[in-house]
């Protein structure tokens, strides 16, 4: 069964359990938020990356990403001249099925996806946990700060979605964490990521800090 959801393009990839801050200054999108405040919680609109164009000015995302997240909606802030902004945590993934651009802003019909821990993924979260507190210690080495000192969590799903939300990586790398069926085959990918980026900072002395600024703020 699908349902109707409105749609946000991002360049940034949103994860389940992501804090998601927003500026919106496009006009559809203060009528998105609009929309939203008319009806009753929770409220949310889907985040969907963009595989070819960018995000400001109507048909720039000439290309989307086959799966998103819900960002639900926890804070609102608007400005006098209509702008806005908000705080958004992500919620549940879904693929879209279909579009419709009938509104001011994208809609689409889409279907969301199961969250299930795969089959035994205890072995590959106790790997990757180890890798993750390696990658912490060398990007502190190379000049970085990471934001999140705290232990990832237990459950092999919500640790999935926390280890694929703190990684430095290009969004194709963050798509294909977010389409994994389940959270075995995610910890697996996140594997082999994190021994890549392990051996990459080991043989970098310093990294620009501009390469850990990775969109936690977007303007739109």
């Amino acid at each position: 069964m699908t349902e109707r959801l409105a749609l946000f393009p991002l360049g940034t990839v949103l994860f389940p359990g992501l804090v998601l801050p927003l500026h919106l200054f496009e006009e559809r999108y203060r009528r998105l938020i609009a929309d939203l405040l008319e009806r009753p919680e929770p409220r949310g609109f889907g985040v969907v990356g963009i595989e070819l164009g960018h995000e400001v000015g109507e048909s720039a995302a000439h290309r989307l990403a086959g799966v998103g997240c819900v960002a639900e909606l926890r804070e609102v802030s608007p400005h006098p001249d209509g702008r806005y902004d908000i705080v958004t945590v992500g919620a549940r993934r879904f693929r879209v099925k279909e579009l419709d651009r009938s509104r001011p802003y994208l809609q689409g019909e889409v279907e969301f996806l199961p969250e299930e821990a795969g089959a035994d993924p205890g072995p590959a979260a106790a790997r990757v946990r180890r890798l993750f507190r390696q990658y912490r210690h060398r990007l502190r080495a190379a000049g970085a700060n990471p934001s999140d000192e705290g232990e990832p969590p237990d459950d092999p799903v919500a640790l999935s979605y926390a280890i694929a939300a703190s990684l430095v990586l290009d969004g194709h790398d963050k798509q294909r964490l977010l389409e994994c069926e389940d959270a075995a085959l995610r910890l697996s990918a996140e594997r082999e990521l994190l021994a890549r980026e392990n051996r990459i900072l080991n043989f970098l002395p310093t990294i620009p800090a501009g390469q850990f600024l990775d969109g936690s703020f977007t303007p739109n």
